[in-house]
C-alpha cells in the first residue's frame, strides 16, 4: 500500500470540508441567493484552505511529537555508541528519514548481535582450550603424587623418575601460564617495546644455533636461502627474537623427517620481508583462518605429543602487531608452510 504524505492527507480532508461546506451552502441557499456561484467558490475556497492549513498542521504536529520521542531514544541510544544520528527541522520526509535511521540501526545491530554470538563462541572454546590444556598436567602430576603417596617414595627404581615427570608437567603448567600473561600484556598494551637497529640475519644465526639440537633429532636443516649480509632493521629485538624462535620451533615440529627450514630476507624498500619457510606436512586452507587463534591446534593429538603451549603462534601475531605489522601465512598440504612479516628499516619520522 502507497504511504501518504502529510500534504497529501491534510489535502484531501481539505477537499472534504470544502465538499461538506459547498453541499450544505446549496440546500441552504436554495439556488435564489444573488452571485450563487461565486459565493459557492468563495466559501468552498476558504473552507478548503482552512481545512488543508489546520489539518496540515495537526497532523505534522503529531507526528513530530510522536517520532521525535522515538528520535529522542534512539538519538541516546547511539549516543552511547558515538554513532552520528542525522535528525530532519521538519517536512513531509521526516518519516521516510526515520524509516531509514532505524533501518541502518537495525542493520548495524544485527551485525553486533552476529560477532558477540561470535565471540561468545570463541569465549566457550577458549575457556575449554584452557581448562584442557592445564587439567592435563595437573591430572599427571595428582597421578605421580599418589603412586608415590602409596608407597612408591621408597621405591628407588620409581621415585625420582616421578618426581622428574611431575616437574615437567609443571614446568608446562608454568609455560602456559607465562605465554598467556605475555598475550594479556600484549593485547592491553602493557608490555612496553623497546626498538632498535639491528641486523635480524645475525638475530637470525643465534636463534638457529639454539634450535640445532631440536632440529638434530628429526634430521632437519636449518639454512639461509643465501649468504646474506647484515640486514638492519628498527624493532624490539627480543621480541623479534620469540619471533624467530617461535616460527623455527613450529617449523621443526611439523616438518618433515630430513626435511629443512629455509630462512629468506627480500628488500621492501623502506621494510624487510621475513620468510621462514619449511618442506613438511602443510596446513588444509580451512585451519588458515585461525591459526593465530590462541591453543588452536591443527592436529590436536600431534600437538601435544610434540610439546609445547598452543600458543606461540599467538603470541606471534600480537608481539607483530605491537609493531604495527602483520603476520601471513600460505601454506600447501604434503608439501610445506610459508610464514612471513615485514620489520621497518629505521625509526618511524614523527608527523
Amino acid at each position: 500500500m502507497k504511504q501518504l504524505s502529510t500534504r497529501a492527507i491534510a489535502l484531501r480532508i481539505g477537499l472534504c470540508c470544502a465538499g461538506v461546506a459547498g453541499a450544505v451552502f446549496i440546500v441552504a441557499a436554495k439556488g435564489d441567493t444573488p452571485n450563487f456561484w461565486l459565493k459557492l467558490l468563495l466559501l468552498s475556497g476558504l473552507t478548503f484552505l482552512s481545512g488543508y492549513l489546520l489539518s496540515a498542521f495537526l497532523i505534522r504536529d503529531f507526528i513530530s511529537f510522536r517520532i521525535r520521542t522515538l528520535y529522542k531514544t534512539l538519538y541516546n541510544v547511539k549516543q552511547q555508541r558515538d554513532e552520528p544520528l542525522n535528525l530532519p527541522v521538519t517536512g513531509d520526509d521526516l518519516i521516510s528519514q526515520m524509516q531509514r535511521e532505524v533501518a541502518d540501526w537495525m542493520k548495524n545491530r544485527s551485525s553486533e548481535l552476529e560477532d558477540l554470538k561470535k565471540l561468545e563462541t570463541y569465549r566457550r572454546e577458549f575457556l575449554g582450550n584452557v581448562s584442557h590444556e592445564l587439567k592435563t598436567p595437573i591430572f599427571n602430576i595428582q597421578g605421580y603424587i599418589t603412586t608415590l603417596l602409596d608407597g612408591g617414595l621408597e621405591d628407588e627404581q620409581i621415585n625420582r623418575n616421578y618426581l622428574q615427570r611431575a616437574e615437567k608437567s609443571v614446568e608446562r603448567m608454568i609455560a602456559i601460564i607465562d605465554d598467556l600473561e605475555a598475550i594479556s600484556r600484549l593485547e592491553s598494551g602493557e608490555l612496553t617495546l623497546e626498538p632498535e637497529e639491528f641486523d635480524i640475519a645475525d638475530l637470525m644465526r643465534e636463534v638457529m644455533d639454539a634450535q640445532e639440537m631440536k632440529a638434530g633429532s628429526r634430521n632437519i636443516t636449518l639454512k639461509f636461502r643465501e649468504n646474506y649480509k647484515p640486514v638492519r632493521v628498527f624493532a624490539d629485538k627480543q621480541r623479534i627474537r620469540q619471533v624467530l624462535t617461535n616460527l623455527t620451533t613450529n617449523s621443526i615440529k611439523y616438518g618433515k623427517t630430513d626435511g629443512q627450514t629455509e630462512v629468506r630476507f627480500y628488500d621492501m624498500d623502506d621494510h624487510v620481508l621475513v620468510e621462514v619457510a619449511d618442506n613438511g606436512i602443510g596446513i588444509a586452507r580451512e585451519h588458515l583462518s585461525r591459526l593465530f587463534e590462541r591453543f588452536y591446534r591443527v592436529d590436536k593429538g600431534r600437538s601435544r605429543d610434540q610439546g609445547g603451549t598452543g600458543l606461540g603462534l599467538a603470541i606471534v601475531k600480537h608481539i607483530l602487531e605491537a609493531h604495527g605489522q602483520t603476520i601471513n601465512v600460505r601454506s600447501t598440504e604434503g608439501v610445506g608452510s610459508t610464514f612471513s612479516f615485514t620489520l621497518p628499516r629505521r625509526a618511524a619520522k614523527a608527523v
